[in-house]
């Protein structure tokens, strides 16, 4: 879907952008120009950001969560 209808970007272009480092509206606006005309489209690709937020942290969690070594049952 289109947010930026100014600059032609889509939500599929921002989560690319965010996985390629631009993790802000900052790095966003300087990377696809999002947000540096009207600004009409800050609060979608804030919600964007928002979610490929979450879902990096949700990843990071479960490799995390995967890694911690199982506990050894005592034998006796």
């Amino acid at each position: 879907m289109y947010v930026c209808v100014c600059n032609a970007v889509t939500d599929c272009q921002i989560r690319e952008a965010y996985c390629e480092g631009a993790c802000s509206m900052r790095l966003l606006r300087q990377k696809l120009g999002v947000a540096g005309c009207c600004g009409r489209c800050a609060p979608c690709a804030r919600d964007v950001l928002r979610e490929c937020r979450q879902e990096s942290e949700r990843r990071a969690a479960m490799a995390e969560e995967q890694a911690q070594p199982l506990p050894v049952a005592a034998t006796a």
